[in-house]
This record gives structure tokens, sequence and C-alpha cells, in this order.
């Protein structure tokens, strides 16, 4: 999310002149909102000398059931409690539930932070 910074107005409705602009550091971009789909990736600059790699869509997950990890295909959202709409756009955030081709299992990782789909299999009601 954007870094709105604090308002332009103080608590009386008078207008509070800004001290300074913004920093580097206070840099905000939009989310990636990362799909289900073809593979495509972005890579952008972070703090440092550092890199990430952002998932723009994928189509792969890795899905640790246990002591086992294997690789999977997603076939789509199937809900996502950061927003509703997300699961209906298909859209891949942490704590998404995936359908996958081993079953239905729960996004642990960042695909928008860290370009990979992490996820632990959770029990089909």
């Amino acid at each position: 999310m954007k870094d709105q910074g604090r308002s332009k107005r103080k608590r009386t409705g008078g207008r509070r002149k800004p001290s300074r602009n913004k920093k580097r550091y206070q840099l905000g971009r939009e989310p990636a909102a990362t799909t289900v789909g073809e593979p495509r990736f972005q890579v952008i600059d972070s703090r440092g000398n550092n890199e990430k790699l952002r998932a723009l869509s994928t189509n792969v997950a890795q899905v640790a059931d246990g002591a086992d990890v294997t690789q999977a295909d997603i076939e789509g959202v199937v809900d996502n409690p950061s927003n509703v709409n997300y699961a209906r756009r298909n859209i891949i955030t942490k704590g998404s539930i995936i359908d996958t081709s081993a079953g239905r299992a729960r996004v642990t990782s960042r695909p928008g932070q860290d370009g990979q789909v992490n996820a632990v299999a959770v029990d089909e009601e």
C-alpha cells in the first residue's frame, strides 16, 4: 500500500505546511496482484544492494503435506480472506486458499514480494 503521509489539514481544519518532501525509503508501490496464468516476473530494486523478484502471474506452487513437498499446478483461487473480490479475479496473496493438482492448499509465502508460491495442504471439507 502506498504511504500517503500525514494529513494536510489540522484537527481544527487549518492547513498544515509540509516540513519536507518524501524520502526514498518512504516510497510506496502498487501491489503486484499475482494472478493465475503463464509465469511472468518483474525484478525491482529494494533497499540496500538487493532486488525483489515480483511474480505478476504464476501457475506453479510448492505444496507441503507433512514432511514431503511436491510441485503442483495451480488451477484457481478458491478463497482469499484479505479481499473477497480477489478470489473472483484469481489473485494470489498470502493466506489465500488455492486449488492445485495436489488438492487444496493455503498460501504461506508472499508471491508479490519473493516471486514464488509456497503452500500447505489443507483438509477439504
